[in-house]
């Protein structure tokens, strides 16, 4: 029987077995400030993100399109057959490390078929989409075959002679290049949009036959004027470009701005329909359509009965009938305000340049593109040159041969051991042992006189060559010219004729404001209840409903067409206008003002007024026995504002009536005290809004203003008694005859 343990000795438990999925250290609070976790974990994204996704270099590419390009130059696609996108998504994933559904959609923009590009890369069949519509998608990439546009010829050109950095691949199982040696600016040419973290990119694109001669004018002359060449943006689907030069040049010297471009369209006079055959680069046919649809419904372009997508096989076409006797024209200008027919393009020329983004002007990115492509023809001449001097040392090698073909066959042929073949004919002629290897390489049947001739005819050829490509490496004017005369070639063959007209001074057509002016009647109540009644439906019931308490505190007999302005306690003037309100009857109680224009809880409407033309004076009284006259037009905005701040003065205490005057007359104040004064307005000189006018009626201490109204004849039977010229003046206490119950103020 094993002995018994002793109740002091510790039993050791046996440690729980850690689960599935279990993490070493989760569930523990680490203490670190937030500057460092910013600095450690999204810093290093965000930059990943900058420089390596969203933001273009200066060949015009992001790395996604420069891999996919590259991938099919790889593939021989340059001048070759069509190959299904499919297979071309499958090789661009050993260089590209996502998915094969953004690979494609990559590819699908630099397409012709989807229209995307002023100058595509790549030639397509197939169903790639549409850049301009939102339901037109491309096919899969089973279905759709591409190959490289002839363009890419320009761009891929001088990629094998050393004119760019190659770098690993993310596996390192192949090479791929850092930047493409594309021969002109595509930076410029094509149209490139990319949101990064912190900041984006979105780049104009511009017609390549005035990128070429501006860029050729800038090398030869540092200080050339720009816009004398480079005229305006151009998108692959025309539009018009609204020309602003103020706006164009500021695009150019800082690389951000915006401009406007609308749509082009025709009149079919036969059919009495619109035919809009180019849109913004913006905006997508079902958008248009959609607002237009929703202008129609609200009652702004009525003169439209239907409007259709006919886009097809010949392009882009929105058809859109017309009712009898409307405008084209006058509707189009309805649509270009309504819609995004006419629509901003934004600029921000964020580029990476040498691996840090910069927003560069449109001088800067073509000279720092200059800059670029002087490196690679540099770098392609010395790649010429070291070619050319290798081969010409072969040919000297073999030139030295021809001085006795015997000689160089008995040495071979007496040499016992292969090995020894190049050392023999190293000593034999007095040549290194690149050459003896060359000539060792030679065929039986070319060791003959003939062919030796043949071959070293081009020593001459290549000592020329040299010369000529030494002179380029020593020359800044020769890469000069050679950039110059390969941008003009590129321009003669692959330039295409302006596809955005530009127009200037185009009016900004305001449309007529179509509310019918019928009469009607606006009552406003104390509490700040607002109706809009038609004289008919006036005179079938005169008695109002309102609210218990409630009276109404202004009647105003005016039209539909009318602006309202309703002032508040809190010094703010409210904007709407009549035809935002409905038809009411005296019987509804009505519209709550402060609920319907988005009052404070606590604000009030004291004053209401309804002009038309904005002529005519308000005169603010305030409780310090100030009055102040403004002229209505004060209140009157360009743009559509609804509420304005400091509409009378604050620094007055509460303003205890506003009077509405379409000329100067008489006004009757009534103090706290009970005191009358009767002054003319004209007496008041006019000033602007929040002003604090003038003290009209002098008051003694704790006593204020308390009633203000337009005086009406008859009401006293000695006004006079009360009339004062000069101002301020005293108030006086009413006479006994003037005292009755059909005197009341306010």
């Amino acid at each position: 029987m094993p002995p018994r343990k002793s109740k002091s000795s510790k039993q050791e438990k046996p440690q729980k077995k850690k689960a599935a999925g279990y993490i070493a250290g989760a569930g523990l609070i680490n203490n670190e400030k937030i500057t460092d976790t910013l600095e450690n974990n999204y810093m290093p994204y965000a930059m990943s993100v900058i420089v390596s996704r969203a933001i273009p270099e200066i060949d015009g590419f992001k790395p996604s399109h420069r891999k996919l390009l590259y991938t099919m130059y790889r593939m021989g696609l340059l001048g070759g057959k069509y190959v299904k996108s499919a297979n071309i998504v499958g090789e661009t994933m050993k260089l590209n490390p996502h998915g094969d559904a953004a690979i494609y959609e990559t590819m699908v923009r630099l397409t012709r078929g989807n229209e995307s590009l002023l100058h595509p890369y790549i030639d397509s069949k197939g169903a790639f989409g549409s850049a301009f519509s939102s339901r037109d998608t491309p096919a899969a990439a089973r279905y759709t075959e591409a190959r490289l546009d002839e363009l890419c010829r320009v761009v891929f050109g001088d990629i094998e002679k050393d004119t760019v950095d190659f770098v690993d691949n993310y596996d390192s199982t192949l090479k791929e290049p850092v930047l493409l040696p594309v021969a002109f600016p595509s930076i410029l040419v094509n149209n490139n949009t990319g949101i990064a973290v912190g900041m984006a990119s979105n780049i104009c694109s511009f017609n390549l036959r005035e990128i070429c001669q501006t860029t050729i004018s800038l090398i030869n002359n540092p200080y050339h004027k720009i816009r004398s060449t480079l005229i305006a943006p151009d998108f692959p689907g025309g539009g018009q470009l609204i020309y602003d030069e103020d706006e164009i040049s500021r695009i150019y010297e800082t690389g951000r701005g915006s401009f406007k471009v609308r749509g082009k369209y025709s009149y079919d006079s036969k059919n009495n329909c619109i035919d809009i055959t180019e849109i913004p680069p913006t905006t997508t046919i079902e958008a248009i359509i959609d607002k237009t649809v929703d202008c129609v419904k609200s009652g702004k372009a009525r003169e439209i009965s239907d409007i259709r997508d006919e886009t097809g096989i010949d392009g882009l076409k929105i058809t859109i009938d017309l009712k009898r006797g409307a405008d084209p024209d006058k509707v189009m200008q309805k649509l270009y305000r309504f819609t995004t027919l006419e629509d901003s393009f934004s600029c921000n020329f964020n580029v990476l340049i040498g691996g840090s983004p910069k927003v560069c002007s449109v001088r800067e990115l073509l000279e720092e593109w200059t800059a670029f492509r002087t490196e690679c023809i540099r770098r392609r001449a010395y790649f010429d040159m070291t070619k050319a001097k290798n081969r010409l040392h072969l040919l000297e090698g073999l030139q030295k041969i021809l001085l006795d073909i015997d000689k160089a066959i008995r040495i071979i042929r007496n040499t016992a051991e292969e090995k020894d073949v190049v050392p023999n004919l190293m000593r034999g002629f007095s040549i290194d042992e690149a050459q003896a290897e060359y000539v060792a390489e030679i065929k039986l049947r070319h060791l003959n006189r003939e062919y030796i001739i043949k071959q070293t005819a081009d020593i001459e050829r290549l000592r020329g060559e040299i010369i000529d490509l030494q002179s380029i490496l020593e020359s800044k004017y020769r890469v000069q010219s050679i950039i110059c005369r390969e941008l003009t070639d590129i321009a003669d063959k692959y330039g295409k004729d302006r596809k955005s007209a530009v127009i200037r001074d185009v009016e900004q057509y305001e449309p007529e404001d179509e509310t019918p002016d019928n009469p009607v009647n606006l009552f406003l109540t104390k509490e700040g209840y607002f109706k809009r009644i038609t004289p008919q439906s006036l005179r079938m019931s005169f008695e109002h409903k309102l609210k218990e308490g409630d009276e109404i505190s202004q009647h105003i007999e005016s039209t539909t067409a009318a602006d309202l302005l309703f002032f508040t306690d809190k010094c703010m003037v409210y904007k709407a206008k009549v035809s935002q309100f409905g038809d009411s009857k005296a019987t509804l109680i009505g519209d709550y003002i402060p609920a319907q224009l988005g009052m404070d809880d606590d604000e009030k409407v004291i004053f209401m007024s309804a002009t038309k033309d904005y002529k005519g004076q308000l005169l603010f009284c305030f409780e310090n026995g100030k009055v102040c006259k403004t002229d209505i037009s004060q209140y009157e905005t360009k743009t559509n504002r609804k509420k304005l701040t400091g509409a009378y003065s604050d620094k007055c205490g509460n303003c205890v009536a506003v009077i509405e005057l379409k000329d100067d007359c008489d006004i009757m104040l009534c103090t706290s005290a009970q005191r009358w004064l009767i002054f003319n307005s004209k007496a008041v000189a006019v000033k602007s809004k929040g002003s604090q006018g003038m003290q009209v009626v002098t008051l003694r201490k704790n006593q204020t203003l308390e009633k203000a109204k337009i005086y009406e004849e008859g009401s006293v039977k000695n006004p006079n008694f009360y009339k004062t010229k000069n101002l301020p003046a005293a108030a006086k206490m009413p006479k006994q005859e003037d005292i009755g119950e059909q005197l009341e103020l306010m």
